[in-house]
């Protein structure tokens, strides 16, 4: 105590009242967000999403592996749920239950499987059911969840789509669950401990030892072309603050879901030039709060097709949460503005995107511009094109040309952006939803806060106002850009080298909060 007393005299009274105000912001935050649903930059949380998977061949004929993992950093096992979702509806496909032991990871694999997609893995740790073991006889996806849809029955939906792993509860080491899913130790060679997996719980009864989940899971994924010698990965999407109970099922039970967030409430941070504001919302369903998350204006990212090094670009576009909202029976906002047809046909699933000449598109590298974005907020005109799929490919084509399939992962979910003639690298700007005072578009992707339930803080000054009505808007959407690049075949390049190579980049965001929307 001594020791802090001197230090606190030997500071000036002009610096202690900008660090009282500090301390008083967060002792502000610590009481408003002691439990919310928000994204974790720091990569770790309860619950994770990976923004795509793919079994799919590039137009060459040559087939992707998605290699899955996912770690428990944590000192207590974990029981997990892991969902897979096609690409076109957002609809299940496989699901299993994950039982991680302390320190523990476990790995897989997505693999094409005749007419469909399938799950191998030769890890150790418990699931239920039990994965297949082969790459040639992996446990394959189907299509109960889609049968019907009108957007197709074939098992092909299953080659590609986006999956989430969700912290059902922390596992007691000490209970019988517990001592049944960590490892017994065998360090005769790599990766040889394995754990009993005896007496797994079949039911939907909350097993004993099971408390609420804490956190601590991390994933990544990677999207390997072995016979183009290409690899392109990603981290998962880690949710903090996802749940604050117990939330078991048994396998095959299509709950717990993302939209299963407790309790209904999001934290959100808008990153401004000024400062950063950030928005606590409590909402009516954990859907919305877990949207609110990834409600975004505009997308931005790289783009190139140069010739001269046979680039190719595709850009993905997820929306983890689109299936709660848009089904064959329903439409609900924030998607909805851009429905073309009925409810009984397959354009359901659409947002009509428009051109909107304004500030915002696609530039070069030297800042110039044809001057049309292409937007993803719904339209009037009929005749434009869509953004369909929960997880959506757009490929970009030089010289205004056509595209069946994706450039860089051969997607079928998906569609083409034609870039102008002289356009082969640079940046783009996609409008999420309409910008002010278009005359093409009205400002419907929007998600309205319950009256009244947001607080908004100023993390700079420290300002607070309770009791604020605030509407997110835009889509939500997640993804990446990915590129990819090959020299061999061209002048100069020696025919026997094999140069195959490209990067996977994050999309940046901007968001639109506003308040009395």
């Amino acid at each position: 105590m001594r020791q802090i007393r001197t230090l606190t005299s030997a500071i000036p009274p002009s610096t202690l009242r900008p660090l009282a105000l500090g301390l008083s912001v967060v002792g502000l935050f610590a009481s408003t967000i002691a439990q919310a649903v928000r994204v974790n930059a720091d990569g770790h949380g309860q619950a994770l999403i990976y923004p795509y998977y793919t079994a799919r061949s590039t137009p060459g004929a040559n087939a992707y592996v998605t290699a899955v993992s996912v770690t428990n950093v944590s000192s207590k096992p974990k029981a997990l749920k892991v969902r897979f979702l096609e690409g076109k509806a957002g609809a299940q496909v496989f699901d299993f239950n994950l039982f991680l032991a302390a320190y523990d990871v476990w790995t897989a694999g997505i693999v094409g499987a005749g007419t469909g997609a399938g799950l191998f893995t030769q890890d150790n740790s418990c699931t239920l059911p039990k994965i297949s073991n082969s790459s040639i006889t992996p446990t394959k996806f189907g299509n109960a969840a889609y049968v019907g849809d009108l957007l197709g029955d074939s098992l092909d939906r299953t080659y590609e789509g986006y999956f989430e792993v969700l912290e059902m509860g922390v596992i007691d080491p000490l209970s019988a669950l517990g001592v049944s899913v960590t490892h017994s130790q065998d360090l005769s060679s790599p990766n040889a401990s394995k754990p009993p997996c005896s007496n797994l719980p079949l039911t939907n009864v909350v097993p004993v030892g099971l408390s609420r989940p804490s956190g601590g899971l991390v994933g990544n994924a990677s999207y390997i072309n072995l016979n183009e010698g290409t690899d392109y990965s990603v981290d998962a999407i880690a949710l903090s603050q996802w749940s604050d109970k117990v939330q078991w099922s048994a396998a095959g039970n299509a709950r717990p879901n993302l939209a299963d967030a407790s309790p209904f409430a999001s934290y959100v941070v808008n990153t401004q030039d000024a400062g950063d504001i950030a928005y606590l919302s409590k909402w009516n369903s954990g859907r919305d709060a877990v949207t609110a998350l990834f409600m975004v204006n505009s997308v931005r990212n790289d783009f190139s097709v140069e010739p001269a090094i046979k680039a190719a670009t595709d850009w993905l576009l997820t929306l983890p949460t689109k299936r709660f909202y848009v089904s064959a029976a329903k439409i609900e906002p924030p998607f909805g503005g851009g429905k073309a047809g009925s409810l009984s046909s397959p354009s359901y699933i659409c947002e009509l995107r428009a051109p909107n000449c304004g500030v915002d598109g696609y530039y070069d590298r030297e800042s110039q511009s044809p001057g049309c974005p292409i937007d993803f907020a719904a339209g009037i005109v009929a005749i434009e094109p869509k953004l369909c799929g929960a997880a959506s490919m757009l490929t970009f084509t030089p010289n205004a040309g056509s595209a069946t399939v994706s450039h860089v992962f051969g997607s079928t979910t998906g569609e083409n952006l034609p870039l102008n003639g002289t356009w082969i690298n640079g940046w783009l700007d996609f409008v999420a939803n309409a910008v002010a005072g278009s005359p093409m578009l009205s400002e419907v992707s929007r998600l309205a806060a319950p009256t009244g339930a947001t607080t908004i803080i100023n993390t700079g000054t420290g300002q607070s106002t309770s009791g604020a009505s605030v509407t997110y808007f835009g889509l939500p959407i997640v993804g990446f850009a990915a590129q990819s690049y090959g020299t061999s075949g061209l002048p100069g390049v020696n025919p026997n080298v094999l140069s195959n190579y490209g990067g996977l980049f994050n999309h940046k965001f901007t968001r639109r909060i506003e308040v009395g929307q």
